[in-house]
């Protein structure tokens, strides 16, 4: 007597453990750093020297109303790890108000062990993690990937900061895995003129492993957060002198070329119908670099500031068979739903003991389905601003301090843009009555709805509430980023002893940080 298959299937599973043939999705993240919405040519760009990121578009999805949970680097991507804002993850100061923080290597503090990061949970699902790139999270080794999810590592701790003289300030480490293999400047050389072979190196690290796991059958995060496009900016030398916006357009170049051999590893190895790639940016371009930096298109500043500059990003989904080819989704998205978003495709939770800020993003990739949320835009301890549909109210403004700025021959966020009560140099509470923008028609946030409006009147009742909620729920984390000791510099991280690269550190000296913006 013969019997169906699937009884057949069912009695084998009886006697002998089996693996359902429904395979995990792979994940992968590409997070540029310091790039801006406008930098690629499928956001507008004239220079048109982003072919792999319009292709990597047209084979899916772009996403041109996605944010960073913070206008800097560090709390951005620890918002990302955890799916929480900074507020709540603890990456923030409150030394002063309303002041951007991050993790320069005398930073005292890191990625709390009480969050729970979306390597964590995959890891326990069965997934192979690996980091390349900048970290940012903590360089004392207790904050390190590896102690928090990640299998594999190859990178730095900290900012390419440098060179420096390893008697004041040490060279950041690069690290393989648990050990560091060398240092910035020293055995991973970046040149005066912005020669460097460390995105070469990104690349092969990630053909390598996505191959790996092609072999082990085992899913995978790929985590691929590269910096060329921070400050001091680099390129190979393969690629130096070759675009026409300069030293920065030749490290967007090598970015966009590394995109594509990354997508064409997946297809070559048959796993890009089973993985999800998600492109984007920790926070907008630094405009403060004027020519030598990137485009934020049509928005208002960058980096450091919550205009939308700071914080809209240059994001694409991609997902042969499961992302509709060539679409554009208004979905108001964010870093951490990436976080929600993979664990859900995973078959997993989100941690029911904690707010998550993150929102699964699945309808929205694989139906277009748009879900109503609002975006909260933080600076430090201080909820900026917050969009709704296509509303966004300012309740502080503050572009950085006259201090900094000199009469425009110092620090400018905002070269070029000067926007009565928004691009000030004294931080402005509007919290009485916000400045409200439709950034459908005014996406450059120059015009303000005015206060006795029906529009004003209609819209901005229901952001209070949004507001008023918020803060009602909000529960902060313990603060990270208050306080610096120099001790805890990378004078002698792990694997240093086997190479003989060891330094002496100086006495503690713990003391506040300061923050100047």
């Amino acid at each position: 007597m013969a019997f169906p298959a699937t009884f057949t299937f069912l009695i084998c599973c009886i006697y002998v453990p089996c693996v359902l043939s429904i395979a995990k999705p792979n994940f992968v993240i590409m997070l540029m750093d310091d790039m801006g919405w406008g930098d690629l040519g499928v956001y507008g760009h004239p220079a048109k020297e982003t072919p792999h990121l319009d292709n990597m578009a047209q084979e899916g999805m772009l996403m041109p109303d996605f944010y960073s949970a913070n206008p800097l680097c560090s709390p951005s991507r620890a918002a990302l790890m955890s799916g929480r804002l900074p507020i709540r993850n603890g990456f923030y100061t409150t030394n002063a108000h309303a002041r951007n923080a991050y993790t320069p290597q005398i930073i005292a503090g890191g990625i709390p062990d009480s969050e729970i990061l979306l390597p964590e949970l995959l890891q326990k699902a069965g997934y192979r993690n690996k980091i390349i790139g900048k970290w940012h999270l903590g360089q004392q080794e207790k904050y390190h990937p590896l102690k928090h999810g990640f299998d594999e590592w190859f990178g730095a701790p900290n900012c390419h900061f440098g060179p420096y003289d390893n008697k004041k300030t040490p060279n950041i480490p690069v690290y393989k895995n648990y050990n560091m293999t060398g240092r910035l400047y020293e055995d991973f050389k970046i040149k005066r003129d912005g020669e460097s072979n460390l995105t070469q190196l990104y690349i092969t690290e990630a053909t390598e492993f996505i191959t790996k796991q092609a072999k082990s059958e085992q899913p995978f995060f790929l985590y691929w957060a590269v910096d060329a496009t921070h400050g001091p900016i680099y390129a190979s030398k393969k690629f130096l002198g070759t675009s026409r916006r300069g030293l920065y357009g030749d490290a967007v170049r090598e970015l966009d070329s590394g995109v594509g051999i990354i997508l064409d590893t997946l297809k070559r190895l048959g796993l890009d119908s089973n993985t999800l790639v998600f492109f984007s940016s920790d926070n907008g371009a630094a405009t403060y670099s004027k020519q030598h930096g990137g485009s934020n298109g049509p928005f208002l500043c960058g980096k450091e500031t919550t205009f939308e500059g700071g914080m809209r990003e240059p994001s694409i989904a991609w997902w042969p068979g499961k992302i509709q080819a060539g679409t554009v989704n208004h979905q108001l998205g964010s870093l951490m739903d990436l976080y929600t978003t993979f664990v859900s495709l995973a078959g997993l939770s989100v941690p029911q003991d904690r707010v998550v800020d993150g929102i699964d993003l699945s309808q929205s990739l694989f139906q277009q389905t748009l879900i109503d949320r609002p975006i909260f835009y933080y600076r430090g301890n201080e909820l900026m601003a917050v969009r709704h549909g296509s509303f966004k109210a300012h309740l502080w403004t503050w572009a950085n301090s006259h201090a900094e700025y000199r009469n425009g021959k110092g620090v400018d966020f905002c070269p070029g843009q000067e926007i009565e009560n928004m691009t000030v140099h004294d931080q402005e509470d509007h919290t009485a009555k916000p400045l409200l923008f439709n950034l459908d028609s005014d996406p450059g946030e120059r015009w303000a709805i005015g206060h006795n409006s029906a529009n004003y009147k209609t819209v901005m009742p229901v952001i209070q509430d949004l507001v008023d909620k918020h803060h009602a729920e909000m529960v902060r984390g313990e603060p990270q980023l208050n306080y610096c000791d120099n001790s805890l510099m990378n004078w002698s991280p792990p694997g240093c002893a086997a190479l003989g690269r060891c330094l002496k550190a100086p006495k503690s000296n713990l003391h506040k940080c300061t923050w100047p913006h």
